[in-house]
């Protein structure tokens, strides 16, 4: 069967299968759908995330100037680092990446087809650096296939991959790959970025974001066997089992996303290390969050699609919590979108009163509700994660109602991105373009 055909059943699955119920439901329960989901989700990442502390992190000894984990055998570590147009963050990048702690690393610079002066600065700086190679790509060929090039190149079996412009905490190649060493079956294991663009109330807010969003989903699925994705900015690999699911892909929008079910499929573990810190740029204005949002939610549908039609065999059940997450979400932002168009037509029109909505309000506790939820949810991450991050609870300030904004953005990303990878007729080469990254401060 054709992909196309598959992709469009799945499609009929996912938005026809709420649609079809609704039409059973009274607006009542489509609200109620609504509305408690996105708490049911904050209270299951609060439980994650306190489990993973208690079980785990709790036990962990980090301090900023701690030594770090002994690596049996002081294996080779190569750290690659895409470069596309960062003359003016590259630098600061690189430098960080060979004042780790550990010594016996070797970092692979590769300049995906710059415009700008990336190419002479790194020509510049591999000659001052004798563990620095680089590797010059002449066409912009994607962060795919740079990675690829890097790890066809690097010595080590052990990567670190972070991006052009992020900034390594001293000791964070050797947090990420002391658990490749110990368990043979990781295959990667993803780091804790924190932001460093905090020059408006977007980059503010997203540093909340990152400690009681991300980092607690990241925790919850930990706990439950399989993360939906490494962070991008800032993972490790084993090199061998990236050779058994055939490297990254080079025509996925976010290939990050896409090598985390690769390696899962391959019955491969991820594990999440919250200690490998990793200070990042990220976007503050609207349209580059915009933006950058909606390429995650675009990454996220294809690798869904791209999965779901051999996804539900037996062999590969334990994907199967993962699959259901990102379903149930998708399903959320149509029924929200379903609930809006039946509230709009009764304005104008009858409809049956086991369909119509009356109104777009939850109930009246709505507020108290959300008030207790987002302090339970942002004190909760400010306690788990404050030892990382010194002044994190200023950030509560910011974020109070952050999770709305989240939730808001969660559902204008999928209602615009399923639309567009089903209406895309092939899937091309996924090159990048140089992203909205703040105004840039200086790493706390």
């Amino acid at each position: 069967m054709p992909d196309r055909l598959l992709a469009f059943l799945t499609l009929c699955l996912v938005v026809g299968a709420p649609i079809g119920t609704a039409i059973l439901w009274t607006g009542d329960l489509i609200l109620s759908f609504v509305f408690f989901y996105p708490l049911f989700m904050s209270g299951l990442w609060m439980f994650g995330g306190l489990y993973f502390w208690v079980h785990w992190e709790r036990h962990w000894s980090w301090l900023p100037d701690a030594a770090p984990p002994p690596l049996p055998g002081n294996p080779l570590i190569s750290i690659l680092i895409p470069c596309h147009n960062e003359a003016e963050h590259g630098a600061s990048a690189i430098l960080a990446a060979l004042d780790q702690r550990y010594l016996h690393i070797e970092v692979i610079a590769i300049n995906d087809g710059s415009s700008d002066g990336t190419p002479a600065l790194l020509d510049r700086l591999a000659a001052i650096h004798d563990r620095l190679r680089v590797i010059h790509l002449a066409q912009n060929q994607g962060k795919a296939m740079a990675l690829r090039m890097g790890a066809l190149a690097a010595r080590s079996d052990y990567l670190v991959c972070i991006d052009g412009d992020a900034l390594l905490h001293r000791d964070a190649a050797s947090y990420l790959v002391a658990p490749l060493i110990r368990h043979p079956r990781v295959g990667a294991v993803t780091g804790n970025p924190r932001i460093r663009t905090r020059s408006t109330l977007i980059g503010r807010i997203q540093v909340g974001e990152f400690s009681s969003i991300v980092g607690l989903i990241k925790r919850t699925q930990r706990v439950y066997g399989q993360v939906f994705t490494v962070s991008g900015v800032i993972a490790a690999f084993r090199r061998s089992a990236l050779d058994r699911v055939g490297y990254w892909s080079l025509d996925m929008v976010t290939e990050d996303i896409d090598i985390s079910w690769k390696l899962q499929r391959d019955h491969w573990s991820i594990f999440f290390e919250p200690r490998a810190l990793c200070w990042i740029l990220m976007p503050e204005t609207l349209r580059g969050l915009w933006r950058q949002r909606l390429r995650w939610a675009q990454g996220g549908a294809e690798v869904f699609l791209k999965n779901i039609p051999d996804i539900w065999s037996w062999h590969h059940r334990r994907l199967w919590p993962m699959v259901l997450e990102y379903g149930v979400s998708t399903i959320w932002a149509f029924a929200l979108l379903l609930s809006m168009l039946l509230w709009a037509i009764g304005l104008f029109t009858f409809l049956p009163e086991h369909i119509r909505v009356d109104t777009l309000m939850p109930p009246a506790f709505t507020g108290l509700v959300l008030a207790t939820v987002c302090l339970l949810q942002f004190g909760l991450s400010v306690l788990i994660d404050r030892r990382y991050e010194p002044g994190l609870t200023a950030t509560l300030y910011w974020v109070i109602w952050y999770p709305l904004a989240y939730w808001a953005i969660c559902l204008l990303t999928t209602l615009c991105a399923f639309p567009g990878v089903m209406l895309r007729r092939q899937r091309q080469r996924a090159r990048w373009t140089s992203p909205d990254r703040g105004i840039k401060e200086p790493t706390p």
